[in-house]
């Protein structure tokens, strides 16, 4: 099925020209969403890299990936990705091996493919036959296994850190903090329907075994405590525990007496008198002192 809008330029006649090119050594082709894909025999790809560069003009080698299918006897497929620039087409290529089976290099054709076969190499494994520096190119070179393979674990075998205290850097094995845990998304106000650990000793919740957490309030329940709680607090009736506390006078024992804001009035020993108080109530009150005559103040403006 053609896309309205390829990626890829269709050739037209490609598929003619490479079964009657490759022969015996094309094994399937495939065209699908508007690219070419074709699997090719193992042994025979450096001669189909020459055919197709010579013959069906793709002058560029792209990109060497690798892809692992661990249920496969032959796990392992490297994939080769070709530009013709004068066609303006692209081709995908395919090669099936396992991990003891090298695949034939193709730095003769194209010496990129140097680089590209060292990351498969380093990625998945997968030897390469012919390659003049097939070592690590991603990867330390005391790196164990290959990262990109399925059966490689998530964590490594070993963890690369600086230590202050050899002032360098030191690999170490991979220790966890804990086993790996299946967790539950259940919501956490329901509750899990087995018991947590630690939950068989609470006992006294009068949940039974394996009702996980305990039921939480209705939403009228919990309306209700809030409610409750942003309620304003009961008035405070304004009282004094001692007739001190009033302050010193009549007049403020007279304010004491008096009803507060809130409703509530003063007790019995708010209108207690203190002695001073008393004292002071008793005492006849002091004769005032005779005003002094003011002075005659002088006209301004001198003499009338």
């Amino acid at each position: 099925m053609a896309s309205p809008a390829p990626l890829i330029a269709p050739r037209e006649g490609i598929a003619a020209a490479l079964a009657k090119l490759l022969g015996d050594d094309l094994i399937e082709h495939v065209f699908l969403v508007g690219e070419d894909s074709i699997t090719v025999r193992r042994e025979a790809v450096a001669g189909v890299m020459i055919a197709l560069r010579d013959n069906l003009d793709y002058q560029q080698l792209m990109e060497i990936a690798g892809v692992d299918y661990p249920e496969r006897a032959e796990r392992f497929e490297v994939v080769y990705h070709l530009l013709s620039v004068t066609k303006n087409h692209r081709l995908r290529v395919r090669v099936c091996t396992d991990e003891a089976t090298p695949v034939p290099s193709i730095v003769p054709v194209w010496p990129v493919a140097g680089w590209l076969e060292r990351e498969v190499f380093d990625m998945y494994g997968v030897l390469f036959a012919g390659n003049p520096d097939l070592r690590r190119i991603l990867t330390d070179y005391g790196f164990q296994g290959h990262p990109q393979r399925k059966d490689f674990p998530l964590t490594g075998y070993t963890e690369l850190r600086y230590s202050e205290e050899d002032k360098r850097v030191v690999y170490e094995p991979v220790k966890l903090a804990q086993d790996f845990r299946n967790f539950d998304f259940l919501s956490p106000w329901e509750g899990a329907d087995y018991v947590l650990p630690g939950d068989e000793k609470a006992g006294g919740t009068g949940e039974a075994p394996g009702k996980g957490a305990p039921t939480p309030m209705t939403a009228a329940e919990v309306k209700k405590a809030d409610d409750k709680a942003k309620a304003s607090p009961p008035p405070t009736p304004k009282t004094t525990e001692k007739p001190e506390q009033t302050g010193a006078g009549a007049k403020t024992n007279l304010k004491a007496a008096k009803t507060s804001r809130d409703g509530a009035k003063a007790t019995a020993a708010a209108k207690a008198k203190t002695p001073a108080t008393k004292k002071a109530e008793k005492a006849p009150p002091k004769p005032k002192a005779p005003a002094k005559p003011r002075a005659t103040r002088k006209p301004k403006g001198g003499d009338a």
